[in-house]
């Protein structure tokens, strides 16, 4: 598997980007272009890498200032079939689908943490599904909640702010994730209003024994393990890419369904239903920062030396 590289190239730098691509290993298809770049000035040059050494070569890039004063742009070739692909796979340590690149995690956690208006949007249908689903104790809506609600993106980008040392992402997605759950909690609140004076919403409706929705303002030991774990498995599916994995974390935590649970028990003033859901809510939250900082420490630290011994344990790579 590789990375593509497109990097438009002051013209100083030129020879040493050069040098450096042509130095490395498990680069391969390296092109340059003099004069083809127009903004800004300078060189177009592009590089194939193995996707286990793109993290190296984008460091060794940043070094000369290429991210500075020139471009960088990385993307996923669909499909590689020429033997020198094959060979560089075998050549470079571990596996791609364990590779870790940083600056994509950099830039993932900070799309995560942007307070666009489709996120607080999606978070208020996500919370809205989650009072319905409380309403007609149906757990088919709880899981439709869950993975409607956007909000995973903003924990992980905590967690990744930290890990990183990027204070100012940590303060972005903890806003983010501060009033846009405000948010969605007032505006089904003042529906669920509505619904009571119309004889929708009655106190009685929302307190009642729920066996399928109940849990999700009674929180317990088991769902602060299962918030961590949820943490654990998003913070490694954000590194190495894996963003199918996340579906999975979407429907493991209560937090969408906790924050349905206490818009209505705000809207009939049950302080049981309010005290609950907002500890589910902050537990299921704190678990999974927490998780996704030890996961993100172990990857920074142990995981390449782990990818690099698999390969031996294991012996996925195809031979040459």
């Amino acid at each position: 598997m590789l990375v593509h590289f497109r990097l438009t190239v002051p013209h100083d730098l030129g020879d040493a980007v050069r040098e450096t691509l042509l130095a490395h290993d498990c680069v391969t298809n390296v092109t340059s272009l003099a004069g083809a770049s127009l903004d800004p000035a300078g060189d177009l040059v592009e590089a194939d890498v193995a996707r286990e050494q793109a993290g190296l070569l984008l460091d060794d890039l940043k070094r000369l200032g290429l991210h500075q004063r020139g471009g960088i742009l990385l993307s996923h070739p669909s499909s590689t079939p020429f033997e020198v692909a094959r060979e560089l796979d075998v050549r470079a340590p571990g596996h791609p689908d364990d590779a870790v690149i940083w600056e994509s995690v950099r830039s993932a956690a900070y799309a995560g943490a942007a307070p666009t208006l489709s996120f607080h949007v999606f978070l208020v249908l996500a919370v809205a599904l989650a009072a319905v689903a409380v309403i007609t104790d149906s757990a088919v809506l709880v899981v439709g909640a869950m993975v409607v609600g956007p909000e995973f993106s903003a924990v992980v980008a905590v967690s990744a702010g930290i890990v990183l040392g990027h204070g100012g992402l940590v303060l972005r997605a903890a806003k983010l994730l501060l009033f846009s759950f405000a948010l969605a909690v007032l505006v089904v609140a003042l529906l669920a209003l509505v619904g009571s004076a119309a004889g929708l919403v009655t106190d009685e409706i929302v307190t009642r024994p729920r066996p399928n929705t109940g849990f999700i303002w009674k929180p317990d030991f088991w769902s602060f393990l299962v918030a961590l774990l949820a943490g654990a498995a998003g913070a490694l599916a954000l590194a190495i890419e894996r963003q199918a994995t996340m579906v999975g974390v979407f429907i493991s935590v209560t937090t969408v369904p906790a924050a349905g649970n206490l818009a209505l028990g705000l809207a009939v003033w049950d302080g049981a239903e309010v005290t609950g859901s907002l500890a589910q809510l902050g537990l299921n939250l704190a678990g999974m920062v927490v998780a996704g900082v030890v996961t993100l420490v172990l990857v920074k630290t142990v995981w390449p030396w782990l990818a690099d011994r698999s390969e031996r344990i294991f012996g996925y790579h195809e031979p040459a």
